[in-house]
Parts: structure tokens; sequence; C-alpha cells
């Protein structure tokens, strides 16, 4: 199973009807690509992936693997256990640049995503707190990440689009690669959505 024939770019759009990290994700037309929905009160993270809003449909489970050296990693699985891949933080938790690597089912590394500009997280957490402004923090200081390849070639793009609780990013795609590890792609990055979200 993966996710295929999308049509860039892609919204992602949190819901904020929910206390639960719940997001919608559509194409440039507006159509249903997948429904993403965090478990609450997990000890590890839980993730599940549904075909849209109805939830009737479970196409991804994202789960969090045991903590290693500080590096918090997300296995990436269908429904009926095919291994994708993972999702792997570099380094502690940082107020700086985020990064992170995809790697693929034998676990080999395919991609990298990093923040763009760490000024912009940095300046997002010192204004976020002055009260009444940092409500409007979202409409100014929005982060965007590259995805490349081990060939250092930029393959997607992800920007935090403004709004005043952080609640759409866009995904665009630069360079055509082939569906397998689009979903890869995609289904890291809609993880790290969630893991940076949390951090503010």
């Amino acid at each position: 199973m993966v996710l295929n024939n999308l049509n860039y770019p892609l919204d992602f759009k949190f819901k904020i009807t929910t206390l639960a990290s719940d997001f919608n994700i559509t194409d440039k037309n507006g159509s249903s690509v997948a429904y993403v929905r965090q478990k609450m009160f997990k000890l590890k993270e839980d993730v599940i992936v549904f075909n849209d809003e109805s939830k009737t449909k479970e196409l991804f489970r994202i789960q969090a693997n045991q903590w290693i050296d500080f590096n918090a990693s997300y296995s990436i699985k269908d429904t009926i256990g095919k291994n994708f891949g993972r999702l792997a933080r570099k380094g502690m938790r940082s107020i700086w640049k985020s990064s992170y690597n995809i790697l693929d089912e034998a676990d080999q590394q395919k991609f990298t995503i990093t923040e763009d500009n760490a000024w912009v997280k940095f300046f997002d957490g010192m204004v976020g707190e002055i009260p009444i402004i940092g409500m409007f923090t979202g409409y100014f200081l929005n982060p965007s990440y590259t995805v490349k390849g081990m060939d250092e070639k930029e393959y997607f793009k992800l920007k935090k689009m403004p709004s005043m609780f952080g609640r759409r990013f866009q995904l665009d795609r630069m360079v055509d690669i082939d569906d397998e590890d689009e979903s890869l792609v995609v289904l890291s990055l809609l993880m790290m959505v969630l893991l940076e979200r949390a951090r503010g």
C-alpha cells in the first residue's frame, strides 16, 4: 500500500475542535489524501493514518521505538505490518534547527529533513511568551523545512502557513520520485509536523 497520484501542494490542516492532534491532508483540488490521529495519553507516540475523516479505513501506523542515545525514532508500517522505514531525530531536542533522518525498510538513510532558518523558531519561542502579541506569531513567524536526498538534491519543501493557531502546513514536491519513497517521505513529514508542533 502506498500513497500515490498525489496532486501537490498538499495541505496539512489541524482541527482545533479536538483535544487530540488530529489533522486532515488534502491535495490541491481539496480531495482527501489522509486523516491523521495522534493517540492521546500514550507514553510512546502512536499515530494512525486513515483514508479520510470518517476513519473507516486505517492505512498506516507510526509508533515510537525505544529511546536510544536520546534520539527518538518512529517506525512506519502499513496495516499488514509491512515496514516502510522510520523517521529518526538527529541529536537531542534543541531550540535551534530541527533535523531528522528518513531511513528505508533496510534501515539505510534515504533523505534528511532540515529546518531552513533556526532564527524563526527562536523568535517564535521568545515572542510567543509575550501576552496578546504572542497569539499572533503564527501570522509572521513560520518555519519551513527542506527534504534532501543523499545526492543533496532538494525533493520536498514543507512550510507552515500564516494562521493564528499554527493550524496549517503546506507540502510541495520539487522532484518526482517513486511512489514508495514518496509515501515514506510524506508519512515521515506528517510525524515530524506533530513533533515540531508539540515543541511550539
